[in-house]
């Protein structure tokens, strides 16, 4: 069994799936309790709080791959560790494309320690896109802001949306709050306790009842609304 500070060094297979000479990953901490090889893609997408057919997708696009036993697709801890870095990846919003090319640039590392640096460059990159991403959002809710406080309508000011507005029950309000707040949908499911399904779900009903196109836009229009804390 695997606890929280085992790590896998080296992985064996390419980022299209094939078999390679040996791939450094970056030092990313293994789920606890996983269970012995093979593991079912059921207990897999258990661990990683993932559905099959998201497994499925990073296996097309050369992130994971399964082998077969009868009609059973199971995985080796080489997978598991991909997993944990793609999940770690993805929780902090990078694109499928751009974990892609984070395993292509892997494959040149010599040494734990290039995997590491190289893994630290992509997440100093993600960091650059979102902050300027988070400055234009700002600069958008402050133009926002400025609009709605003039006497625009009969001379009177725009009112102050209340939560109610949006008839938003407290689960929903909980996780747009956390939304706010900048977790991830994993993160947002471990933190209520619920499945991604549930919370893709929830996320669609909040998107909905905001009137938004997306999760982003949900959050800067609760925010602007005071409907959420900035």
């Amino acid at each position: 069994m695997a606890d929280g500070s085992e790590y896998l060094q080296v992985d064996s297979h390419r980022a299209d799936g094939t078999p390679a000479d040996a791939i450094y990953l970056p030092d990313i901490p293994l789920p606890r309790d996983i269970p012995e090889e093979p593991v079912p893609i059921a207990d897999m997408a258990e661990i990683f709080g993932v559905t099959h057919r998201t497994l499925h997708f990073y296996e097309e696009k050369g992130l994971i791959s399964a082998r077969r036993i009868g009609l059973m697709r199971v995985y080796g801890r080489r997978d598991i560790a991909r997993m944990a870095l793609i999940n770690a990846c993805r929780e902090v919003g990078m694109p499928v494309a751009g974990i892609q090319d984070l395993m292509d640039s892997l494959r040149s590392a010599q040494s734990k320690a290039e995997a590491n640096e190289i893994f630290e460059e992509a997440l100093l990159a993600r960091k650059r896109e979102l902050t300027a991403g988070l400055s234009a959002i700002h600069r958008q809710l402050q133009q926002l802001a400025s609009l709605l406080s003039h006497d625009v309508i009969d001379g009177q000011s725009a009112p102050t949306v209340a939560r109610d507005t949006f008839s938003l029950t407290d689960l929903e309000h909980r996780c747009l709050e956390l939304m706010a707040e900048g977790y991830a949908p994993l993160r947002v499911a471990r933190t209520l306790k619920l499945t991604s399904s549930q919370i893709s779900a929830l996320e669609a009903t909040i998107i909905s009842k905001l009137e938004a196109n997306n999760r982003f836009q949900a959050v800067a229009k609760a925010v602007l609304f005071g409907v959420v804390a900035s």
